[in-house]
């Protein structure tokens, strides 16, 4: 519990400073996960993959760890609730990644991507914004919980491995998380640092470790600074959150809630909440960074079939992400260092679509030759 006066307000203002900086910092190393998996398919080069699962194995230590400190409970988080929505995860992750493929870049590469003054990635944002609120509370949303949500597995406890290994096994919970967050962690580490290229690359470093421990910190302000008591009711509650639960980085109902504050600004129910705060956060940042370093650059469609690609590529990001319970960041790495099965899932998911429909495009350029 904290004694912050104003919490939400200290929660949006810590969310828009971790975020401005991991702005600035994406914008430098071109920590994009589209281009992790595009390196793979057009070089056979894992450096931005490894930059990825080194944000992974950052984060699964930060959060497990504060977790075991007592100083978050990452069970108090919607990744982890005690249903494996297992058909949202691989559907949603598939189209989102099918999405971003199109859009050129996910939720948060988009936000970079306005910052520099890419005005495709602006009508990225409110397309995929719209998607998003229809798919949270409008029609898409009906088909959502209808027709996809309802396929899901229930669990005796929460879905997290470690969760899932005690209740299989009868160990102990703490060590049950303190054996798994190690096995997944040790494993992206020695993934990541056997390529000597790798661990010479600044930037891989820089990106990495930026985006893994900016998601510690989003669970800290979220689970920790804006967890206490509602005055009003004297239930513990989170504050700043949308999902009125433990939140880190995503970037996919955040521009949804973005849109719809933009929208309904005289209505005071809403607020600046940590999602809509880091949003922010990512295009400020970038922006400064790109202007500092003189590389901001106006660019726009390049014709009518670029236009159509990001149209439905944003759509379909929206829609996915939202199914999927998160992107790239969010359920990539928010999501996974949570250890949540439904995260790996949804993971796996995105990957598959990224690569599918790159092998696509390929196959189509090659068939125009």
């Amino acid at each position: 519990m904290t004694s912050v006066p104003n919490i939400a307000t200290t929660v949006a203002w810590l969310s828009f400073a971790v975020a401005f900086v991991l702005g600035a910092i994406s914008a430098r190393t071109q920590f994009c996960t589209l281009g992790a998996v595009s390196d793979i398919v057009n070089m056979n080069d894992w450096n931005r993959m490894r930059m990825w699962v080194l944000a992974m194995a950052v984060a699964v230590l930060g959060a497990q760890a504060m977790h075991l400190a007592g100083l978050i409970d990452l069970g108090k988080s919607f990744y982890v609730r005690p249903n494996i929505t297992w058909l949202s995860a691989l559907l949603g992750g598939t189209l989102f990644g099918i999405g971003m493929t199109l859009a050129s870049g996910c939720g948060s590469r988009t936000l970079v991507r306005i910052g520099g003054g890419n005005v495709k990635s602006f009508v990225v944002f409110v397309f995929l914004g719209i998607a998003a609120y229809m798919t949270i509370k409008g029609l898409f949303g009906i088909w959502r919980v209808h027709f996809i949500d309802v396929v899901r597995i229930d669990t005796t406890g929460n879905q997290d491995l470690a969760s899932l290994v005690a209740a299989a096994t009868g160990i102990a919970a703490q060590t049950a998380r303190m054996a798994m967050a190690g096995l997944v962690a040790v494993g992206m580490l020695v993934f990541v640092f056997k390529s000597a290229e790798f661990r010479s690359s600044v930037d891989g470093w820089l990106g990495g470790l930026g985006y893994g421990l900016a998601v510690v910190a989003g669970w800290y302000i979220t689970a920790h600074i804006g967890y206490g008591e509602n005055q009003e009711t004297l239930e513990m509650v989170f504050f700043g959150t949308n999902s009125r639960a433990a939140e880190s980085l995503t970037f996919v109902a955040p521009v949804a809630y973005t849109l719809e504050l933009f929208m309904l600004w005289s209505d005071k129910s809403l607020a600046v909440t940590f999602g809509i705060a880091a949003t922010a956060g990512m295009i400020a940042g970038s922006l400064v960074y790109s202007l500092a370093t003189r590389r901001f650059r106006w660019e726009g469609f390049a014709d009518v079939a670029d236009t159509r690609n990001h149209l439905l590529g944003a759509t379909l990001m929206g829609f996915g992400g939202v199914t999927a319970l998160g992107c790239t960041i969010g359920q990539g790495v928010s999501g996974v260092s949570t250890l949540a099965l439904g995260s790996f899932l949804a993971l796996g998911g995105m990957i598959a679509g990224c690569y599918a429909t790159l092998k696509y495009q390929y196959w189509k350029l090659m068939q125009e030759v």
